[in-house]
């Protein structure tokens, strides 16, 4: 077992605010990110449900939500932080949906929204979301509150968006 997970404390709801038991709920991604193993994992994979919303929406306004879900998501996920008193607790996972998003956009685009593409896309993102390469180790590490929880996933979905890009223009060209 991760030692990380032993010193977390419980998330006790009924100790909470309805206030914030709302967005305790929603950044951990509606309980998605309360999983005891890989719960950035089961976030991400939860997130893959909204591929039909972007489907439904289209490019132009999938890209309007996924922006005021990412700038909606740096007071979710720094206000949950700070009612969890962990900083970046990996339960919370708003920053996941959002990533995660961020990377099944350049399919709308293409017009590849398959399951195909889509799990290269999870797969790319989670990659990304672990491996951290710079410049995503940089937010990771030095950008911290809510800004800091979702930067590094919003870059993580870039770098997986942009490897979409580059594989469907090299398999499908």
């Amino acid at each position: 077992m991760d030692t990380n997970t032993l010193h977390k404390p419980p998330i006790r709801f009924n100790q909470m605010t309805w206030y914030n038991r709302c967005i305790v709920f929603c950044g951990v991604g509606f309980g998605s990110g309360l999983s005891p193993k890989a719960p950035g994992t089961f976030g991400s994979a939860f997130a893959l449900l909204f591929a039909p919303l972007w489907l439904y929406l289209g490019l132009s306004a999938s890209m309007v939500v996924v922006l005021l879900m990412s700038l909606i998501g740096i007071y979710i996920c720094g206000h949950t932080a700070k009612v969890l008193n962990v900083h970046d607790d990996g339960r919370i996972v708003w920053d996941e949906f959002a990533g995660q998003s961020i990377t099944l956009l350049p399919l709308l685009y293409l017009q590849q929204l398959n399951w195909l593409w889509v799990l290269i896309g999870f797969i790319l993102f989670r990659i990304f979301d672990i491996w951290k390469p710079f410049p995503i180790n940089w937010a990771d590490q030095k950008v911290s509150g809510g800004l800091g929880i979702m930067l590094d996933d919003i870059i993580a979905g870039i770098w997986a968006a942009l490897c979409i890009f580059i594989l469907h223009f090299y398999f499908l060209t």
